[in-house]
């Protein structure tokens, strides 16, 4: 089934692009405005630097040879500073600086200063425009002339050029930044696409799987670290799924087969009979047959209720302190009848703690107990040992016997497997016995172990977690 389209498809994609072309639109901003700003500080201090230069060449000149008197009659070295640069204009005052200035020369048109320089105490610098808005930078020094006596020196700086360098930029700025932020947005959805090509191979294996077809898997080669253990947890989950799948689907074909045959013979028995009339004592045989028919079928059914319950992960199961021992005795009472019957004697050695479900203990331990009455040779012995291991505590229930082949050993707790089909439906067994074994032991957090020698001893062992001292009862 293909996933139908929509606005919600591309919404990841839409949000990770626009974040992602956001983030580039603020950093190109705030780059630009940097530049602006380093441009903006570099360019004063360059100026700045300039009229720091020029103003100790015209100390020089004027503690060399001028005094006062001779500024306005002997400008001449003073005028070879500040010609050919027409963005300079050199003012010196006297001591009155409200006073017309004692010399003002240079490239600039001459402007009146402002009364902020003549107030001026001490060295400084003052950004301020003239009457036409040029904007212009004055540094001014308090210097003394040959005979002693102190002026106060300003020289300005026409910055228009810098101006118009930062206007440029502006301009240049505003013009590239559309096209610069349309890159960045195209560039993060192509970005963004590519990065989230890899999940396009999870929708094309998420629209293979079916309940029919789980055997798709991601390829997990070329996908990224992040990609590649999420796709590996898919993979174990479609391996799980695949898996209980074929076991639900085996189950259900096992019991169809189970229950066939006892539904068949049932509706033969009845058929046959009904075909022609019978003496009361025919109808009376049939219906006696058909109730051990019934009965076997009931016996699978409350076998399957039973492994269902225990098989769902929330089982509610109350667990507390168990003994094995006192259970396993309890369990040998119940089949005490059965034992005599086939001269078997059963012994029990040894007994130890566990945390469990009393009631699910006793059922597997019956079940195994069961089974080795039935598959005893008469007048033969069968042993119940509880063993303490390191990490475990283990019942083994041990009986002599033909004993199992090799080959049937890992297939014993699957559901209706039969060593011998026909010898265990003639004595009454469901073939569920040793499966629920499993289930209740997988419940308690145990496993299932068996060995068979043949033609001598087969042993079945429940193996349960060692009781933790500081555990107490759930």
């Amino acid at each position: 089934m293909n996933p139908r389209p929509g606005p919600v498809d591309n919404s990841l994609s839409m949000r990770l692009g626009l974040t992602v072309s956001l983030m580039g639109a603020a950093l190109v901003l705030l780059l630009a405005t940097l530049a602006y700003l380093a441009l903006n500080h570099e360019l004063d201090n360059l100026a700045r630097k300039g009229l720091d230069s020029k103003l100790e060449q015209i100390r020089h000149s004027l503690t060399s040879d001028i005094q006062s008197s001779d500024l306005p009659t002997r400008p001449h070295s003073l005028l070879d500073l500040v010609m050919g640069h027409d963005n300079l204009q050199l003012s010196i005052l006297g001591s009155d600086p409200q006073a017309a200035p004692l010399l003002s020369v240079g490239g600039i048109a001459q402007q009146p200063l402002p009364r902020a320089l003549g107030s001026t105490a001490g060295d400084g610098y003052l950004d301020w425009s003239d009457n036409r808005g040029n904007p212009l930078l004055s540094a001014t020094r308090k210097m003394k002339l040959r005979n002693g006596e102190q002026v106060q020196v300003v020289l300005s700086l026409d910055r228009g050029n810098d101006q118009a360098l930062l206007q440029a930029y502006l301009r240049s700025t505003v013009i590239a930044l559309p096209l610069l932020l349309l890159l960045i947005g195209v560039g993060a959805w192509w970005l963004v696409q590519r990065g989230l090509l890899p999940l396009q191979q999870f929708t094309r294996v998420a629209a293979k799987v079916t309940t029919q077809d789980l055997t798709h898997r991601l390829n997990l080669d070329k996908l990224p670290r992040e990609l590649a253990e999420l796709g590996q947890g898919i993979n174990v989950m479609l391996q799980r799924l695949d898996g209980g799948v074929q076991r639900l689907s085996q189950f259900s074909d096992d019991l169809a087969h189970e229950l066939r045959s006892p539904i068949s013979n049932l509706m033969g028995k009845a058929q046959v009979t009904l075909s022609r009339e019978r003496p009361p004592e025919e109808y009376k045989a049939v219906l006696e047959a058909s109730i051990e028919e019934l009965e076997r079928v009931t016996r699978i059914v409350a076998d399957m209720l039973f492994l269902a319950q225990v098989s769902q992960p929330a089982t509610q199961a109350r667990f507390a302190r168990v003994s094995l021992g006192e259970e396993a005795r309890r369990v040998m009472d119940l089949f005490a009848l059965s034992a005599e019957d086939k001269q078997l004697s059963v012994d029990l050695n040894g007994d130890a703690w566990v945390l469990g479900d009393r009631l699910m203990i006793q059922r597997a331990m019956s079940n195994l107990l069961s089974n080795a009455i039935r598959h005893s040779p008469p007048q033969s012995r069968i042993s119940l040992r509880v063993e303490q291991q390191l990490h475990s505590v283990s019942l083994v229930v041990a009986n002599p016997g033909p004993g199992i082949a090799a080959c049937h050993l890992p297939h014993l707790f699957e559901r209706f497997y039969r060593v011998d089909s026909s010898r265990t439906r003639a004595e009454g067994g469901t073939g569920l016995g040793l499966a629920i074994v499993r289930s209740i032991m997988n419940l308690h957090q145990g496993q299932t172990e068996v060995s068979s020698v043949p033609d001598s001893l087969t042993e079945f062992r429940l193996l349960f977690p060692k009781l933790d001292p500081t555990q107490h009862d759930t």
